[in-house]
Parts: structure tokens; C-alpha cells; sequence
């Protein structure tokens, strides 16, 4: 063409969490059967919908309207509920000087069609010179976005595996200090793909930085009803106090309904900066070139979130998930040359590997089927990070399908897998092959 057509950042549209499955399906001449460990999808690994949430679906797919527009920024009835429901968020008690949590209107509220459409707004939307500074590890969606807008490698803070993948406060202020590109901090709490679970002296040091520097917050709060093991936190609505802010919210993972594709932003402090309240009205624009996101999962949600049952539903599936998590960290307890942090929230387990330990002279292999499929993985890891070779030779192995720790924009080696599979007998076979296979992979 007599034209470059290719958008600076498209080199950095990267999604490891499915680009695996094209491998994975690659096997197939092998005939070897896949465990998917690798997609956050409650339902594909067999969780049941409860039957309450159903009638309520059904019952609300009956109503014409479901199959009409709603509004652009979303459905009244859903956004109003949701304001509702953000503002009872309580003031933070135990400590001194915690901020009033911020009220929210009904337009503070913005609908999209999944969080993958909000956080393409959000980033895509943004000045291209207005960098945003997220962790690392980094959900592949929210890093990949940002250095897609930019043009550039996504900018990171440092979460540290040896103390529960807390941020490192000093490397963002650090950064923030001496890069004045930065003008936003992102964060994940509960965290994906970690499962740390930030305390509330963390949100405040995030707030803080923001305030001293004049920058704005997103936080990613998709599991913030998804925590256990104990573990304390906030909404951001809690203690952002005046500094500009927009929340991540869904229904994917809580309901659980991600085949919904149903998400929104809250939106806090929208009047405080003049520029901050220009970018927060581009998306709702960019919105309308939509029309509007789909109906019917919003007008569910005041009936679902609404139901007495909720509370219950919620607390039945966070301690489901601490059970899990404890089933991983043991099955990895005492394995040397890897470590694995018990999650705290969120729906998935990150293991780490010793600093070096992958990229020992000696070439690592794990055993399988057929001396093609040996020599296929050789070839198909010639040049890749270790922490994917891993992967690679364990998913020829096993047939465990799990995500490289490089894939999330990290340079620490390790793996991600879920907490997802719903047969406990199989999913606790599934942990103790992977412990196995990561022994004998290490030569331990």
C-alpha cells in the first residue's frame, strides 16, 4: 500500500492468556487432551448458575425491553441501583483521618460491553503522550491497552512476590517523581494474576502519590467481591477523597456471568479538574458512536444484586475459592527452585520460579507421548522466554494449559493458572501433576 495503515501500538496488543490456546489446539495431532487452566471462566470449568439467578434471567428476557436500546451510558434502572448501592459503601473505621467515600450519582456511572470494551475506552481515549503506570505482573488486557496507546512498552511498578506481590510504593513514587509523562496510576485489587489483596495503607499510599503529583486513579475492582483468607481492603470510592478516579466493575466473575459481557466505570470526582472532566466526557462519546451496550444483563442486575439470597451467594463463593487456593499453595509447598504466594482474592494462583534457576545450561525437558511432539516442542521454544518453554513442555506433558508469568508483562519467570475447576477431584489431581511436573522439569 502507499501508505503505512498500522497503528504505532499495534506490536503491542498481546493476550498470552488465549494466544496459548492456538498452541494448545496445535497438539491435537498428538491427541492429547487439554485442561484449560489458563481463561478465567467460572462456567467453562463447571461452576452451575444457581437456579435463582436463572429465573431471574428468564424472567427479565420476557420483558420487551430487554431487546430494545438502553440508554448510552447504560440503563437507568441498573445505573441508578449501582449509585445507590456504591454510595452505602461505609467510611473506614480503625485509623485516623480516612476520608468521607465519595458519593455517586447514577451519571457516574458508565456501561460497556465487558471490561474489555471499557478498558479499550479508557486507554484508547486517552492524550497518546499521557502515560499510565501499572503493575507488573500486569493483567494482559489493562498492560496491553496502555502500550497500545502509547506506542510504547507499558510502563510498570514492581510487585514483589516476597512480600505477598505488595506494590512497591517507593519504585511508583520514584517513578511517577521523575517521569512527568505519567499521569495516571493503575492498580488491580483484588489482584489478576497475583491474588494479593491490597490493605488499605497501600490505597492510601496510591491516593497520596496521586494527589502530590496530579494524576488520576483507575483501579480495576472486577474481584472486589472475591476476597478471603482473611484479607482487609476498600473500594477506591472509600479513600480516593477528591483526587479523580474511575473504578473497573463487572459482572463475569461475581454473578458469575462473563458470557454476559456486561461492565461499567464509576466515575469520582469528575468536576474536580477541567481535564479529567474533558476525558471522562470522550468516552461517554465515544460511547454513543456505540448507541449503547447490551440490555439485558443490566436490567438484571438490580434483581440479582438486589436479592436477599446475594449476600449469601457471595460469601458461599469467596470461601469456595479460599478452600481452592489452599489446595494450590500446598501442592507446591516444599518444591524447591519455586514459590507460590497463597491468593487472597481473585480466582487464580501465580507461581514464581527461583531467580536464574530456567536458564541453567542444562536443557530442560519434561517427558512425552511421541519423539515428534519432543522434537515439535524443541523447535517451538527455540528463542522464548524460559518461563513459556516451561509452559510448553508442561502442557505437551500433561495436557495442562497454564499462562507464561512473561505473558503478563513481568520479567519474573512463573506461571499462572486457575482456581476455577469446579470437579474437586480433578482439580486437585490437576495442582498435584503441575507440582510434579515443575520437580521434575527442575531437577528437584
Amino acid at each position: 500500500m502507499r501508505r503505512d495503515i498500522v497503528h504505532p501500538g499495534a506490536g503491542k496488543l498481546k493476550y498470552e492468556i488465549r494466544e496459548i490456546v492456538a498452541f494448545a489446539r496445535s497438539l491435537s495431532r498428538w491427541n492429547i487432551p487439554v485442561q484449560w487452566e489458563n481463561i478465567g471462566d467460572p462456567v467453562k470449568k463447571g461452576e452451575p448458575i444457581v437456579q435463582w439467578i436463572k429465573d431471574i434471567v428468564r424472567e427479565k428476557a420476557g420483558d420487551d425491553l430487554s431487546y430494545a436500546y438502553s440508554e448510552t451510558e447504560g440503563a437507568r434502572e441498573a445505573r441508578e441501583f449501582l449509585s445507590a448501592q456504591a454510595s452505602r459503601r461505609p467510611k473506614l473505621s480503625g485509623g485516623d483521618g480516612y476520608p468521607e467515600p465519595v458519593k455517586i450519582e447514577a451519571d457516574d456511572i458508565l456501561f460497556f460491553n465487558g471490561l474489555g470494551d471499557a478498558v479499550g475506552k479508557v486507554f484508547g481515549f486517552l492524550r497518546r503522550e499521557a502515560r499510565v503506570l501499572g503493575p507488573s505482573p500486569a493483567y494482559s488486557t489493562l498492560s496491553s491497552a496502555e502500550a497500545a496507546h502509547s506506542g510504547y512498552e507499558h510502563l510498570t511498578y514492581r510487585l514483589d512476590p516476597n512480600r505477598d506481590w505488595m506494590p512497591d510504593m517507593e519504585d511508583v513514587e520514584l517513578k511517577v517523581k521523575y517521569n512527568d509523562s505519567v499521569a495516571g496510576l493503575l492498580l488491580i485489587n483484588p489482584d489478576n494474576p497475583t491474588g494479593a489483596v491490597y490493605p488499605v495503607e497501600i490505597l492510601q499510599e496510591f491516593v497520596r502519590i496521586a494527589r502530590t503529583y496530579g494524576l488520576f486513579i483507575v483501579c480495576d475492582e472486577t474481584y472486589a467481591n472475591i476476597v478471603y483468607g482473611g484479607a482487609k481492603t476498600a473500594a477506591l470510592s472509600q479513600l480516593i477523597d477528591d483526587v479523580p478516579g474511575l473504578a473497573l466493575r463487572s459482572l463475569s466473575k461475581e454473578v458469575p456471568w462473563p458470557g454476559a459481557r456486561c461492565g461499567w466505570i464509576e466515575v469520582y470526582n469528575r468536576q474536580s479538574d477541567k481535564r479529567f472532566d474533558a476525558y471522562v466526557r470522550s468516552l461517554l462519546d465515544a460511547k454513543r458512536l456505540e448507541v449503547c451496550s447490551t440490555s439485558l444483563p443490566q436490567l438484571c442486575i438490580p434483581a440479582i444484586m438486589g436479592d436477599s439470597r446475594y449476600p449469601n451467594h457471595l460469601i458461599r463463593r469467596a470461601a469456595m475459592f479460599e478452600q481452592r487456593a489452599e489446595e494450590a499453595y500446598q501442592a507446591f509447598q516444599g518444591i524447591k527452585g519455586v514459590s507460590l504466594k497463597k491468593p487472597r482474592g481473585a480466582l487464580y494462583a501465580t507461581a514464581v520460579f527461583d531467580p536464574g534457576i530456567l536458564e541453567e545450561p542444562t536443557p530442560r525437558t519434561l517427558p512425552v507421548s511421541d519423539p515428534s511432539l519432543g522434537e515439535y516442542i524443541r523447535e517451538q521454544t527455540a528463542g522464548v522466554a524460559p518461563d513459556k518453554s516451561f509452559v510448553y513442555w508442561l502442557l505437551a506433558s500433561t495436557g495442562i494449559c497454564v499462562v507464561p508469568l512473561s505473558g503478563f508483562a513481568s520479567d519474573l519467570p512463573g506461571f499462572r493458572f486457575t482456581l476455577l475447576e469446579y470437579d474437586d477431584e480433578k482439580r486437585r489431581r490437576i495442582y498435584t501433576v503441575m507440582g510434579k511436573a515443575v520437580r521434575q522439569y527442575l531437577g528437584t
